[in-house]
């Protein structure tokens, strides 16, 4: 596989209106979509590709709120830069499976109570 570093860079733009920003937005979740099964295979992850595709959703819909343009417009570079980033193999294994750490390590959760958590020794 012929790594191109220049293939999915995208230069970072402001959006026109809202409708703009909306159609970016769902650019970048197809793009990240369709990639899944590419990253399953690429980074040899034990997941299926359903799994990856379920946390991206889940991604998306954490920031389905936001409601200035500006914030949207990052988040949509961001989203870029990550598929990039994804994609050309920049990242390590960990570095994927991050997303996954809490469905994996029941441990990895944090509590809500600040003095159990100093006293077990979580941050």
């Amino acid at each position: 596989m012929v790594i191109n570093p220049t293939n999915l860079a995208k230069t970072t733009r402001v959006s026109t209106g809202w409708p703009d920003a909306r159609s970016r937005v769902i650019k970048s979740y197809r793009d990240w979509q369709r990639a899944a099964p590419a990253i399953v295979k690429q980074y040899l992850l034990h997941l299926p590709a359903s799994a990856i595709r379920a946390k991206i959703r889940q991604e998306f819909e954490r920031h389905r709120y936001v409601q200035q343009l500006p914030v949207v417009d990052m988040l949509i570079a961001k989203s870029n830069m990550e598929l990039q980033e994804t994609m050309n193999y920049w990242k390590q294994i960990p570095h994927v499976m991050k997303y996954f750490r809490t469905e994996e390590d029941p441990r990895s959760r944090v509590s809500s109570n600040f003095m159990n958590n100093f006293l077990e020794g979580r941050n």
